[in-house]
């Protein structure tokens, strides 16, 4: 194996093997990592999760459209809606 190939190599990470739950955790401390200069406000946050929620696409926190976690996604300022129409 290359050298490259070996720094590749990830022990954990499917999120099934993870113990349940603790992937949340570990999304959850990504977002608190991010600089504050890369997420949107909590008034603009609250807004795009509320559209997540009503989404036809959204799925126990996930988005068909794309499969991102919609948490994340809705955080990052840059980031918009993954619908055709862009909800957000």
């Amino acid at each position: 194996m290359s050298d490259l190939s070996q720094k590749r190599l990830c022990k954990k990470c499917l999120l099934y093997d993870f113990p349940q739950a603790q992937y949340f955790t570990h999304l959850y401390e990504y977002i608190d990592s991010l600089d504050d200069d890369r997420k949107v406000d909590e008034i603009e946050y609250d807004k795009r999760l509320n559209i997540c929620i009503a989404c036809e696409d959204y799925f126990q926190g996930m988005c068909r459209i794309c499969g991102c976690f919609v948490e994340l996604r809705a955080i990052i300022g840059e980031n918009e809606c993954a619908a055709p129409n862009k909800k957000w």
